[in-house]
């Protein structure tokens, strides 16, 4: 049976000023809204902790950034 470990990442809103601000009242968010800077950091954290063998399994936004969740197989 394969074994997991998990661990919770949080990333201020400084990186990430707009990446959830641009939505409308009605709750749409358009992806071509978000500056390519923005897409640019998510994807350096991404790949940075994917190549340390972390999976990415949910990112949850809030007003003051983003909190990411990773598992990671343990052997």
């Amino acid at each position: 049976m394969k074994r997991f470990k998990y661990e919770i990442t949080k990333h201020s809103s400084q990186e990430f000023m707009q990446l959830i601000y641009f939505c409308t009242d009605s709750g749409e968010c358009k992806f071509d809204q978000i500056p390519d800077h923005h897409v640019k950091v998510l994807g350096e954290i991404l790949n940075e902790r994917g190549s340390d063998g972390w999976e990415l399994v949910h990112l949850a936004f809030g007003e003051d950034g983003l909190v990411a969740f990773w598992k990671k197989e343990v052997f």
